[in-house]
C-alpha cells in the first residue's frame, strides 16, 4: 500500500523555449512518472497543468486546486520536474518549502535539483536557497529581456497587442500591422460622421440597435476575432451603449497614430496592470492607414469638451450649445422657449443673471441669432476663398526655398548660442571654486544661464516647427481651407457648419458678437505666406 498520495504538478510558462523538449509538459510528466514507477511508496492520484503561468506568481488556477487538496488532506505528496517549476520567486518559493508543506505534512520532490524533504540528506538548506536566488534572477532577467524586446518593436511602429481595436485587424502578411476592417471601419466612420453632426453619444448608440449593427464585442465573437474580457462593452447583453461610442471617438487609433503602452506592471513579480501617465505612452504617427483625419478627430474631442446636453425628446443638441457664452460672466448661454397666444419664442440667455454677479446679462431671439452668425459666417468663408485664389498665385517652391534658408540660418544662430551658453555655464563651478566669484554671482549667473538656455532651446523648437511647416506637401498645410469651402453653397447655417467652422461666439452686448473662428492661426500663417511671397517679389523686381 503506497505511503504517499502524490500529485504530479507541472508547469510551462510563456517565456519558456517551447521549441524545446527540456521543460514541455509531455517530457514533464515522462519524468514524474518514471520516477513515481521507482518509487513504490508513491502513487500519483492527481495531475495538475498551468500551462502559460510565469513562475513568479502563485496565483495560478492549477496549482491553487492543487493546494486545495493538500489542504482538504487529498494529498501528501508535490512531485516536480525541477524548483523552478514550483516557482522562481524566492520569498514565496521558500514560504511553500519551509512552512506551508511541513504544516500540511507534504513531502516535496524536485527530481532534477535531487530535493526530497522525506530524505535529510537529498539537499541542504544553502542548496535549495541559492536554486531558488538563480531562479528568481532568472525571471528578472527574461523579464527585462521581453519587456525591453516589446518597447523596441512599439518605438518602431509594431502593433504588439493581442487585440486589435474595434476597425482594424491584424494584416496577414504582417501581424504587427493594423489594417482596416471593410465592415467595422465604416461604422466607426459613421459614428464620428453623426457625431459631427450633433448627435449625442445615446443617440448613436440607439441608432446603431435600430439598424441592427452588432456592437464590438457581439461583432468579434460573431466573426471568431481575437477579443478582451473587459473591454467594448458596459452592457450584459453586447448592444451598444453611450460608453462603447465615446471609447470609441476618444480613441487616437483611428487618425493613423498607433498608441501603446497605455498600461504596465509595477514590476515583474506582479500581474496587476497598472494606467500610465500619458507622457509614457508610445504614439507612433502614421503607422497605419487612418479611419478619420487628425481634423475631423480633435473637431470631435472639441465636440466632447462643450457643454452639449442633447434638446428634449431629441438625439441631437441645439445649434449653439456649448459655443454661446455670455461676454461679461463667461458662462455658456442657456436656451429658453416661451409661448405666447400660441406662438413659441426662442432666445438665448445668461444663467448666471445679475443677481448672482453677472453685470450686464443679455439676451437674444434665436432666428435674430441665427441671421446674424450666419452673415458673419458667410463673408468669413469668402475671405478663406479669396486666400485660397491668392495662394494659388505665389511661386511656393522659390519662396519654400527662401524660408528654409532663412529658418535655417536661424537656427544654426541660436544653436551655435545655446553652444555658447552651455559653455559659460559649465565652467562657473570652476570659476566658483577658485575664488574668481562669490558665491552670490555664481547663483545669478547660473540661474541667468538656465533662462538664457531654455529661451534658445524654445526658439530652436519654434523654429523647427516652422521649417518642419514650410517643407509638408502644401495642399496638406493648406487643408484646413477645405473645412470652410465645403459649406459656401449653403444657404444657411446647421450645427454641422456651425461646429467644423467657429469655436466660440461671445456676446458682448445686444448689438455686438465677438466669434473666434476654429484654423485662425492657420489663416494668419497663409496671409503671412502670401505676405512673404509680395515681398519677395518687390525684392525681385
Amino acid at each position: 500500500m503506497p505511503k504517499y498520495k502524490a500529485a504530479a504538478y507541472i508547469r510551462l510558462s510563456y517565456t519558456d523555449d517551447r521549441a524545446s523538449e527540456s521543460d514541455s509538459v509531455g517530457n514533464q510528466r515522462r519524468l514524474i512518472q518514471d520516477f513515481a514507477e521507482r518509487s513504490p511508496d508513491i502513487e500519483i492520484v492527481t495531475e495538475k497543468i498551468d500551462d502559460g503561468y510565469s513562475g513568479i506568481i502563485f496565483d495560478r488556477p492549477a496549482f491553487k486546486e492543487m493546494m486545495q487538496e493538500v489542504m482538504d488532506g487529498a494529498i501528501n505528496c508535490v512531485i516536480v520536474k525541477d524548483l523552478s517549476r514550483l516557482g522562481r520567486e524566492y520569498i514565496e518559493t521558500g514560504r511553500y518549502l519551509r512552512r506551508i508543506f511541513p504544516t500540511y505534512g507534504v513531502r516535496f520532490i524536485a527530481i532534477t535539483d535531487n530535493i526530497d524533504t522525506a530524505r535529510e540528506n537529498s539537499s541542504d538548506e544553502l542548496t535549495v536557497s541559492v536554486k531558488n536566488i538563480m531562479n528568481e534572477a532568472y525571471c528578472r532577467d527574461i523579464s527585462v529581456k521581453t519587456r525591453t524586446a516589446l518597447d523596441v518593436k512599439r518605438r518602431n511602429g509594431d502593433f504588439v497587442g493581442a487585440f486589435p481595436v474595434y476597425g482594424y485587424v491584424k494584416s496577414e502578411e504582417n501581424k504587427n500591422r493594423l489594417v482596416p476592417d471593410p465592415y467595422a471601419s465604416r461604422v466607426v466612420q459613421d459614428i464620428f460622421r453623426m457625431r459631427m453632426a450633433g448627435s449625442s453619444a445615446l443617440h448613436i448608440a440607439n441608432e446603431l440597435n435600430s439598424l441592427g449593427i452588432l456592437s464590438p464585442l457581439a461583432y468579434k465573437r460573431n466573426n471568431g476575432f481575437p477579443y478582451g474580457k473587459n473591454g467594448y462593452t458596459d452592457r450584459a447583453d453586447c448592444k451598444w451603449s453611450a460608453t462603447t461610442v465615446i471609447r470609441i471617438l476618444r480613441d487616437e487609433t483611428y487618425t493613423g497614430t498607433l498608441v501603446q503602452g497605455k498600461r504596465g506592471t509595477s514590476n515583474y513579480k506582479t500581474k496587476d496592470l497598472e494606467l500610465r501617465p500619458s507622457s509614457e505612452w508610445v504614439r507612433i504617427p502614421d503607422a497605419h492607414e487612418p479611419l478619420i483625419s487628425r481634423q475631423d478627430f480633435e473637431l470631435v474631442q472639441r465636440i466632447s469638451r462643450l457643454d452639449t446636453r442633447t434638446s428634449p425628446n431629441q438625439g441631437t443638441v441645439y445649434l449653439f450649445s456649448g459655443i454661446l457664452i455670455c461676454g461679461c460672466c463667461g458662462a455658456r448661454m442657456t436656451r429658453k422657449t416661451n409661448r405666447i397666444k400660441g406662438k413659441e419664442y426662442n432666445y438665448y440667455y445668461c444663467p448666471t443673471g445679475k443677481k448672482n454677479g453677472c453685470r450686464t446679462p443679455v439676451m437674444l431671439r434665436e432666428n435674430e441669432l441665427k441671421a446674424v452668425v450666419w452673415q458673419t459666417v458667410k463673408s468669413y468663408i469668402d475671405n478663406v476663398a479669396s486666400l485660397e485664389a491668392l495662394l494659388k498665385t505665389i511661386d511656393q517652391s522659390s519662396l519654400n526655398r527662401a524660408l528654409i534658408a532663412e529658418y535655417s540660418g536661424h537656427i544654426a544662430e541660436n544653436e551655435r548660442r545655446l553652444d555658447q551658453v552651455m559653455e559659460f555655464k559649465a565652467n562657473l563651478y570652476e570659476s566658483l571654486v577658485s575664488g574668481e566669484i562669490s558665491k552670490e554671482d555664481y547663483a545669478q549667473f547660473k540661474a541667468r544661464y538656465t533662462r538664457q538656455m531654455e529661451d534658445a532651446k524654445k526658439s530652436i523648437r519654434l523654429l523647427k516647427e516652422k521649417l518642419d511647416a514650410v517643407k509638408e506637401n502644401r495642399s496638406e498645410r493648406n487643408r484646413w481651407i477645405q473645412h470652410f469651402i465645403q459649406f459656401s453653397e449653403q444657404d444657411s447655417i446647421d450645427r454641422t457648419a456651425l461646429i467644423h467652422m467657429v469655436e466660440s461666439i461671445r456676446v458682448l452686448g445686444k448689438k455686438e458678437l465677438k466669434i473666434t473662428f476654429a484654423h485662425e492661426d492657420e489663416y494668419r500663417q497663409a496671409a503671412e505666406l502670401i505676405c512673404q511671397a509680395r515681398q519677395s517679389e518687390r525684392k525681385a523686381g
